[in-house]
């Protein structure tokens, strides 16, 4: 039963890392990345869209997303949802594929990335926390329906420490990594 506890904590925590990875691949640092138009809605028919599922999108250059719709006449809503967005970027479009080219980033907006990744880490923190809260909370209640012992609850507890301890650190190390590529020049 403990071990079925932990394992699910493991999994959960695991999980609250991937999502900041995600959310980090959504961040613009400079380089042509497809993924920053990962949270880019377009309203197709009515329905909220990812521009992935409407388009193929290539960086063919360093500092370039060139953007191929499969119907072309969602071309205009797709310019539009870009401009909609917080991302910056302008649209170009020849009427077959549109071109974003991506500017160097400010130092100004540089300093805002950073803070954008340290406020999406310190929330990724505090969900691994909420997770070994809740962990630390089954195993009370283990404890207090007689279903394991005292000591083998405080090292449960102190596996579940540890655990919390890895992936904070795992957090800290994705973070750095971001922040260097944010303020690489």
């Amino acid at each position: 039963m403990i071990s079925e506890v932990i394992r699910d904590a493991e999994e959960r925590m695991h999980k609250g890392v991937d999502a900041l990875r995600r959310e980090y691949a959504s961040i613009r640092a400079g380089r042509a990345n497809p993924s920053v138009l990962d949270k880019v809605m377009v309203d197709y028919y009515g329905a909220p869209t990812p521009i992935s599922q409407l388009a193929n999108i290539s960086a063919p250059e360093a500092r370039m997303l060139v953007i191929q719709a499969w119907d072309r006449t969602i071309l205009p809503a797709i310019e539009k949802a870009i401009m909609k967005s917080d991302l910056g970027l302008n649209p170009s479009s020849d009427g077959i594929v549109i071109r974003l080219n991506i500017p160097q980033l400010t130092a100004e907006r540089r300093v805002e990335l950073v803070k954008k990744v340290k406020k999406e880490a310190e929330e990724a923190r505090v969900s691994i926390r909420n997770v070994r809260r809740d962990v630390n909370d089954k195993l009370k209640r283990l404890e207090k329906d007689h279903e394991a012992s005292e000591d083998e609850i405080k090292r449960a507890q102190e596996e579940v420490q540890k655990l919390t301890d890895k992936i904070i650190r795992d957090i800290e190390n994705v973070v750095e990594t971001k922040e260097n590529e944010i303020t690489e020049v």
